[in-house]
């Protein structure tokens, strides 16, 4: 090859590499860039009094006396809204009353003009005109009865159904309503503890949302309608004007760091505290299956190139370790499922062992062929001058390749360690559950644990209420991509250390 053609060639190369370093690092900033965005608003956002209240009443965080006062002042900027829905109940109330009052009068009367009618027809001789007035009578009354069952049934339709939706809309925007029973459910008991939360509830407080299919194309178009139409000449009308101008002294939003997030435990169906139980769990997991795939991994690499004669039997087993590293990970989590659970019984149902042994065997292929090419990049020197010395072949395996062949062993399992971390399909069969309390290290060996892959995943997509914990989903994600960087950077600093010591 010509020199010229060489240089192009190398120059080419020189670009394409930098090229794919390029659109690797802009890929990882796309993919990141809303984790982090996004993930953050999970630890720093403007809490409301509905916040405060959660930190001081289920976690017992916060400045009593300062926190009451601020509830008192919220409450005298809330209570013109409790008091125009109180008024609206108690119309509501008399005018239902009244439409019933006067049916039964109705139906009383007809009732009675009923029985003289019939009294009148077996009296000889028969009044007729008389017994037709009173038939013309009870016409009238039926009449009047028509009109006062649709007027009943107008007001459940134009009053009763609307005012229900607008009083659960206040509920969720502000709490339950003072007098109210306490709601069984903790997540109903306080209002939206979130400032973006609270703008999209008072949102849906001024507008009702109608979908109209009316175009040709047959294609819905969403149509919102002021929700003050509904009650127009009412006096809940003035409510939605005031809502909206006093809704900050109503919410009191405020700059929080929620660093907490991390470390309480979840409360409401994740709608309130931390995520604590699926960090744990997660750690507990990961460091489970290295604790089972390292040496078992270390020891089979060594096997593979320090003992073992080539062969057949050799070549079929390095090609069975490249095949499981290439099965799908819902198999592996099938398997542990089978065999973990059901048929040798490690633990009574879902575990933290089941799972951490499905997760070992899933990045054990990955660990011995690392390590297997780790052992191999040992020059060969080494090993015979260690013979030279009159070491054994174990001990030289010990003391001069297993040192020498670290820092590229350590790549594997940084490599592993992140992809074990994580795994969804394996752990949803053998450890993995969707709300728990965070474990002790007594209870991995028989108890499952919520897990962070686990929980993204079925908040996402499982969840009753997803658009309204966005922040706990895209959180959870930052602190899993957190977790896998700090034990990836562990492992890469231990093998820096390691290099520089064996470079003396």
């Amino acid at each position: 090859m010509r020199l010229e053609t060489r240089k192009l060639l190398d120059k080419a190369f020189s670009g394409f590499g930098l090229i794919a370093i390029v659109i690797m690092a802009l890929a990882l900033v796309f993919i990141l860039a809303p984790i982090v965005s996004r993930g953050s608003k999970a630890f720093v956002f403007k809490g409301t009094i509905e916040h405060r209240r959660v930190m001081l009443e289920l976690f017992d965080r916060g400045n009593v006396d300062k926190f009451h006062k601020e509830r008192d002042e919220v409450g005298k900027a809330r209570e013109p809204i409790y008091a125009m829905m109180a008024e609206f109940e108690a119309k509501t109330l008399e005018l239902e009353t009244s439409i019933e009052t006067t049916l039964d009068e109705i139906k009383n009367e007809d009732r009675n003009l009923r029985k003289e009618v019939s009294r009148l027809k077996k009296v000889t001789p028969r009044d007729d005109v008389l017994i037709a007035e009173l038939e013309a009578r009870r016409e009238q009354f039926k009449t009047r009865e028509a009109e006062l069952k649709a007027q009943r049934s107008e007001l459940d339709d134009t009053r009763s159904a609307p005012y229900e939706e607008l009083k659960d809309t206040v509920e969720e925007l502000f709490g339950p309503i003072p007098g109210d029973k306490t709601p069984v459910l903790v997540r109903q008991r306080y209002g939206q503890t979130r400032w973006d939360r609270s703008l999209i509830k008072l949102h849906e407080l001024l507008y009702t949302e109608e979908w109209d299919y009316s175009s040709p194309d047959g294609i819905g178009v969403k149509v919102e309608t002021p929700r003050s139409e509904l009650f127009a000449g009412t006096c809940l009308e003035p409510l939605f004007s005031y809502t909206e101008e006093n809704i900050p002294q109503m919410m009191r939003p405020r700059t929080t760091f929620y660093w907490q997030f991390i470390t309480d435990v979840s409360k409401g169906d994740n709608f309130f505290g931390g995520i604590w139980p699926a960090v744990l769990g997660t750690i507990y997991l990961t460091l489970g299956s290295m604790i089972f795939a390292i040496p078992m991994g270390v020891i089979a690499a060594i096997y593979l190139c320090e003992y073992a004669k080539e062969g057949r039997v050799i070549s079929f087993l390095r090609v069975c370790i490249s095949t499981l590293a290439g099965v799908p990970s819902i198999v592996f989590g099938l398997f542990g499922l089978a065999f973990f659970l059901n048929t040798i019984h490690v633990s009574s149902s879902k575990s933290v062992l089941a799972g951490s042994l499905t997760l070992s065997l899933l990045i054990l292929p990955t660990i011995i062929r690392s390590a297997e090419e780790a052992i191999l990049a040992v020059p060969r020197s080494y090993k015979e001058a260690a013979f030279g010395l009159g070491a054994g072949r174990w001990r030289t395996v010990l003391t001069v390749i297993l040192p020498a062949a670290l820092p590229g062993i350590l790549t594997g399992v940084v490599i592993s360690m992140g992809r074990a971390a994580g795994e969804t399909a394996p752990i949803i069969f053998t450890a993995a559950v969707s709300v728990g309390l965070p474990l002790k290290i007594w209870e991995t060996m028989t108890e499952p644990t919520p897990a962070l892959p686990w929980n993204i995943y079925n908040l996402c997509t499982e969840h009753e209420a997803v658009d309204e914990i966005r922040h706990v989903q895209y959180g959870m994600v930052l602190t899993l991509v957190a977790i896998v960087l700090i034990l990836n950077l562990f492992a890469i600093f231990m093998r820096a250390r390691i290099s520089k010591k064996l470079r003396g």
